[in-house]
């Protein structure tokens, strides 16, 4: 059942206004993604996601659309959907980088891989080591402080024991936003922040110094992606655990996180690393090194959701009980392209035990959606 055609569907589906994210990397109103078809010659058929947004992986919706077509393609009809390990090869050999855009074939092949083995891709990548319903933290954009405190009030009411806030704006602005949703939240929420790089190691020390009494359970990559002498530093000197993301796509960057002791955990998930198989490499080599991971978000769609979750259940170094992670991508969006989309109620994503990633696309939302 060799590959015989890669299709590709560039897709464009807004935020819902409530939930419109910013952050140090700018406003997140729309969500342009790919959408990746791969058909067997017997007729199976697989669905992947590239999760793409330039200012944080430097991936286009029509970057990925060329490559995929282009470079991809080519090397990978013919092949085996099967053999994840030569698919991800075959893609390596022709193109560096590109997580997310080869993440969506692999989803795309695992996804054809259970539906012909009539079981969930959890059970093809190591078996379930947690339960399908996975809770998650809340991802607070960078609003102005009452709006902060207002909604990060409003997600606890709603069962999240968790809240995320995004900084790396103005440090003032900053400092003020995670004091007022510490103040909404109480004393028993767990509170996180995440500055996407957006500080300078001078910035960084200043505003987690003001913040020491807000008691931080972890800041998410407060430098810039690859600065791993100042992240070391940053840690020492102030005390603050440290959650690297984006300075961690592959495993040569995780590796230097871990032997340079710049961190306490690592975030991954399929699309920045590539896919599930190397998500899992890394989490592998991250625990034999006793470093929890954690799991992020580009505010995905279902498919992509569903591949996240599916790394998650079958991966025993997810300690979402430390750090929780945010598969909540869905909610955030105003429509869904899924038939039956994925079940998320207050804090709780559950997964479908359904074969295959369980995701079945509406194509007719789709094609009303798709960007020419």
């Amino acid at each position: 059942m060799p590959i015989a055609s890669i299709e590709t569907f560039p897709v464009r589906i807004p935020l819902k206004a409530e939930r419109r994210m910013v952050s140090a990397l700018g406003r997140h109103e729309v969500s342009d993604f790919l959408l990746v078809r791969v058909t067997t010659d017997d007729g199976a058929v697989g669905v992947g996601e590239a999760t793409v947004t330039p200012r944080w992986s430097g991936e286009t919706v029509w970057g990925a659309d060329a490559i995929i077509r282009h470079v991809m393609r080519p090397v990978l009809v013919g092949c085996d959907p099967l053999d994840i390990v030569e698919i991800d090869r075959r893609m390596d050999a022709v193109a560096v980088d590109n997580w997310f855009a080869k993440s969506a074939i692999e989803m795309a092949c695992w996804d054809i891989a259970g539906r012909q083995a009539k079981c969930p891709v959890y059970e093809l990548i190591g078996g379930a080591c947690r339960p399908l319903t996975i809770r998650n933290r809340f991802s607070l954009g960078a609003y102005p402080p009452e709006i902060a405190q207002s909604r990060a009030a409003e997600r606890v009411a709603a069962g999240f024991d968790t809240i995320k806030v995004k900084v790396g704006t103005d440090p003032q602005q900053d400092i003020a936003r995670v004091r007022a949703v510490r103040e909404a939240i109480g004393d028993n929420v767990t509170l996180t922040i995440d500055a996407n790089g957006g500080w300078d190691f001078e910035t960084a020390i200043h505003c987690l110094r003001q913040l020491d009494d807000c008691r931080l359970a972890i800041v998410e990559q407060p430098l810039p992606r690859r600065n791993y002498s100042q992240l070391r530093q940053l840690r020492a000197q102030t005390g603050h655990k440290i959650l690297a993301d984006e300075s961690c796509f592959d495993q040569v960057e995780a590796i230097e996180l871990i032997q340079q002791g710049c961190c306490d955990a690592l975030t991954l998930y399929p699309g920045k690393q590539g896919g599930i198989r190397k998500a899992q490499q890394i989490a592998s080599i991250a625990a034999e090194h006793n470093i929890p991971c954690t799991i992020g978000s580009n505010l995905e769609w279902d498919v992509g959701t569903a591949a996240m979750l599916h790394f998650i259940v079958a991966t025993p170094n997810l300690r979402l009980d430390l750090y929780p992670g945010d598969c909540l991508g869905p909610f955030y969006h105003e429509l869904s392209i899924a038939k039956e989309p994925l079940r998320i109620v207050g804090p709780l994503t559950t997964l479908s035990d359904s074969p295959g990633l369980g995701i079945d696309i509406d194509w007719d939302i789709v094609l009303r959606h798709r960007l020419t």
